[in-house]
């Protein structure tokens, strides 16, 4: 197999839960670890940084890649999904994984691992851990893929855990309640690791104090002690960030290349991670710190949040795609100026459609779609759903045509935005 086609064995010979959603759900550590074992475990030849949460651990995992890589350490990043290229998930020092790795990887252990049936997940985690050790990466940042007890990176043992918050997504797997939930993310803590929670919640934060003494892992609720808020745009188009610690002063004025409200929640969660590292030994300065956040998309290649693609009119694409992500997207929207507002929106139809609906703005005028995907919610069945909670529009069949149609009628001074899922934000960019 070349390339395209070992990618292509990836996502159609493999269960992949971004394209068939539960069926390719396969909870517990068996095969992962039977995997692990086979390559004489390869995440123990460097640190590791395990990050859980329901939103918010993509930015804060490449946050703080960018800063380690701004101290001068070699740093690995895994994160799921991609956005538009398979080699996004795995990469070193901002560089993405090499396409004759994949190949020989998927040539030379797909027909092994056969009789484990794994999944896409446990494959490619498997691929990013012995990559980053023929890398000899120093650090690596390990995003989980679903909740944490029994995701298939947990076979680490991190020098910090990082669970970023705790919202209601994934209900079918991880739980039904906030609590439940939060059960399934603590079971990233490890005996005598250190833990950062970002977001506390007074109904969650019970959950994880009691995992945290029962493993003798400090923890550290983070919002408990700092608080971001943004500031003015930089020339450059960089948001500010003003961070206080016990409401006094404490990083002013950090650059970020990530804008949008959610990331004031993100920026602490990962300053917080960042002091622990630094307690631990890892030689960061707070030069590195600022340095990491302005140049975190570089370092990294992150995109897709809150991400300005166009201008007259403004638009701009967002991953955000559950009820508290696009609760933040709403109010992000809600503090725009703009003559019309058009929304390009679509989902997955196993989302909480519902909860997501009442969320979004009944000022815009709407283009509903549905993305190239199995799990795509026809754009028809949105259109009717959405009509319940005072949102109008049109119906089309790709988000091509969506997008195109909100170009057409927009003005210079409206704002078209685009999202509701990673593959509409994918098949945008």
């Amino acid at each position: 197999m070349n390339y395209q086609e070992a990618v292509n064995y990836l996502f159609t010979q493999l269960p992949v839960f971004e394209k068939t959603g539960g069926d390719a759900y396969k909870p517990g550590l068996g095969t992962a670890t039977a995997m692990d074992n086979s390559f004489g475990n390869p995440h123990l030849k460097y640190k590791t940084i395990h990050i859980a949460g329901t939103n918010g651990k993509g930015s804060v995992s490449n946050f703080l890649a960018s800063i380690l890589q701004e101290a001068g350490y070699r740093t690995g990043l895994f994160t799921s999904p991609h956005i538009v290229d398979f080699k996004e998930r795995i990469r070193v020092n901002g560089k993405k994984i090499d396409e004759q790795f994949v190949t020989d990887f998927v040539n030379n252990y797909a027909v092994k691992f056969k009789h484990l049936q794994p999944t896409f997940f446990e494959l490619t985690t498997a691929m990013a851990f012995e990559y980053f050790r023929q890398q000899n990466v120093q650090i690596a940042v390990i995003e989980t893929g679903m909740g944490g007890r029994l995701d298939s990176t947990n076979i680490i043992t991190p020098i910090l855990s990082v669970i970023t918050n705790i919202a209601l997504d994934h209900c079918q797997f991880l739980g039904n309640t906030l609590k439940e939930i939060a059960a399934e993310k603590a079971g990233i803590i490890k005996h005598s690791v250190p833990v950062i929670v970002g977001e506390g919640d007074s109904r969650t934060n019970s959950v994880f104090i009691d995992k945290a003494t029962q493993m003798d892992a400090p923890i550290t609720l983070a919002s408990n002690k700092l608080q971001a808020t943004m500031g003015g745009v930089t020339d450059d188009g960089k948001q500010i960030f003003n961070v206080f610690k016990c409401g006094e002063p404490y990083y002013t004025g950090i650059k970020c290349g990530q804008s949008g409200k959610y990331q004031e929640k993100n920026i602490v969660t990962a300053v917080a991670a960042v002091e622990q590292l630094q307690r631990q030994g890892i030689n960061i300065t707070k030069q590195n710190i600022y340095d990491g956040f302005e140049n975190v998309n570089q370092n990294t290649g992150f995109y897709g949040r809150w991400q300005i693609i166009g201008n007259q009119p403004l638009t701009i694409c967002d991953t955000g795609h559950n009820p508290a992500g696009i609760k933040y997207v709403a109010e992000q929207i809600a503090a725009q100026h703009f003559k019309t507002l058009r929304m390009v929106v679509g989902f997955v139809a196993d989302k909480d459609t519902a909860s997501i609906l009442k969320l979004l703005p009944q000022n815009g005028v709407y283009y509903f779609c549905n993305a190239q995907s199995k799990r795509a919610l026809p754009s028809p069945t949105l259109q009717s759903l959405a009509a319940n909670y005072g949102l109008n529009g049109n119906a089309y069949q790709s988000v091509k045509e969506a997008f195109a149609a909100a170009k057409s009628d927009a003005a210079k001074d409206d704002l078209i935005f685009l999202g509701g899922s990673n593959y509409v934000v994918a098949e945008v960019l």
